[in-house]
């Protein structure tokens, strides 16, 4: 198994037309705009963040899956981040993770404290403002 980098890079470029990040060769398209008169087709900086907390959930469930080892299907995670204005900041932070899979209850709630523990977009976050989430199962259909 090789080791997860310990340094990340990132490039973001705007102009009057769009805004970019360049991310592990992916571009994504940004909206940066102040005040728009239209909604965006494509995400803000909140919208990124919460993003990134979701495919840290999701990359520790595949990484969990090896590890414990966890048998699943699918997984899918809804994110919701509230923020305050005064001072600017994120304030709460809340997921459901929704697993496929036919592991018993307890294996379950085991992957779920494995999430939180090792999660590095997770708890970095967690330093900062409020994590609360919840992880449902259901058996696959045939």
């Amino acid at each position: 198994m090789t080791a997860a980098p310990l340094t990340y890079r990132v490039t973001a470029r705007a102009d009057a037309a769009a805004s970019m990040v360049l991310a592990a060769g992916d571009e994504i398209a940004l909206d940066t705009r102040w005040q728009p008169d239209a909604p965006s087709t494509h995400p803000g900086p909140a919208e990124l963040l919460a993003g990134a907390f979701a495919a840290c959930l999701l990359k520790n469930v595949a990484r969990s899956s090896t590890m414990l080892p966890f048998a699943y299907e699918s997984v899918r995670v809804e994110v919701t981040m509230h923020r305050q204005d005064a001072p600017p900041r994120f304030t709460a932070i809340e997921y459901t993770l929704h697993l496929v899979t036919t592991e018993p209850a307890h294996r379950v709630e085991l992957l779920h404290r494995n999430l939180q523990k090792f999660g590095t977009v997770y708890n970095t976050l967690a330093a900062v403002c409020e994590v609360s989430g919840s992880v449902t199962a259901s058996p696959p259909t045939t």
